[in-house]
């Protein structure tokens, strides 16, 4: 049986831990605040353990997913980080959305522990990774791939290999041009039928069967239609992260990105207005507020 670890218990490294759960791996956690994973490992008859390293000994395969570079950077280095527990024929795994250069920094400590190493960032929502729905953009050697395989395939319906270390990383972000793309433009469309006296959860439905009816689009119709009573799916603080990698990656191979620093914008507008823990739909509360209905709440 294939022992993997989850590395970080947020929203999403949950979700992944009950698919993997389900699927029957041997599951090992570890999150920087131990409490917030102890009742998901009563839950999944899990074991926890007290530090990066602990979790890349004990497993064949250690999977991070994690904020940002920072926290990536604290639980793969340093004296417990995963990197110091890696063992010969084990994969260390990244699918945190981080600057490709964070895993290429990683990979020849990894090698001299004769451990593979691979960036594997994700597409898809909370739902859908706990349901095993998840698409997988890979980027490392085919042969630490195929190892780290049966972790991914409880994960996903779609594994894709992208390329060398940081290619999955690299196209991470490319995805969420898009994604960020039209979550503006649906909060700018949804509030322009408001205004025109179209009702809200009709136009929403209209646009999920219309020719711009992406998963996306389906999936965060409630975070757009009842904003109040949807928990949040992904925060407009993370959105405000993903952005910023996106355009600093932009900024160094100089492609213009003029849609994504207005989307920024609109985000630390709506950050001022609401605060980063709101989640990225409420773009639309703040092009309401702007639009004179009053103040975004």
């Amino acid at each position: 049986m294939t022992t993997v670890a989850v590395v970080g218990t947020g929203r999403m490294g949950t979700a992944m831990a009950r698919s993997l759960a389900r699927g029957g791996t041997d599951l090992i956690l570890y999150n920087r605040t131990p409490e917030k994973c102890a009742v998901l490992a009563d839950q999944l008859h899990a074991r926890v353990v007290d530090t990066p390293a602990a979790a890349a000994a004990a497993s064949d395969i250690a999977i991070s997913m994690l904020a940002d570079g920072p926290a990536v950077e604290e639980v793969w280095t340093g004296p417990e980080g995963l990197l110091e527990g890696a063992s010969a024929g084990s994969v260390l795994v990244d699918m945190s959305t981080v600057p490709p250069d964070v895993i290429r920094g990683f990979e020849a400590a990894a090698r001299d522990r004769g451990a593979g190493i691979l960036d594997a960032p994700v597409s898809g929502s909370v739902p859908l990774a706990e349901t095993g729905k998840l698409t997988i953009m890979v980027g490392g050697s085919a042969d630490d791939l195929e190892r780290a395989r049966p972790a991914f395939e409880q994960l996903a319906t779609r594994v894709v290999h992208i390329g060398p270390l940081g290619s999955g990383a690299s196209l991470k972000l490319a995805v969420n041009v898009l994604i960020f793309g039209l979550n503006q433009a649906l909060a700018e469309a949804l509030v322009l039928a408001e205004r025109s006296g179209v009702d809200r959860a009709l136009a929403y439905d209209f646009f999920v069967t219309s020719a711009a009816g992406a998963p996306f689009v389906g999936y965060k119709r409630d975070h757009f239609v009842s904003p109040d009573t949807t928990p949040v799916g992904f925060s407009l603080g993370l959105t405000r992260k993903d952005l910023g990698l996106i355009l600093g990656l932009a900024e160094s191979l100089q492609v213009p990105m003029p849609q994504t620093r207005g989307n920024l914008d609109l985000v630390e507008d709506t950050i001022a207005a609401l605060g980063p823990d709101r989640d990225t739909a409420l773009v639309a509360e703040q092009l309401r507020a702007m639009a004179g209905e009053g103040v975004a709440r």
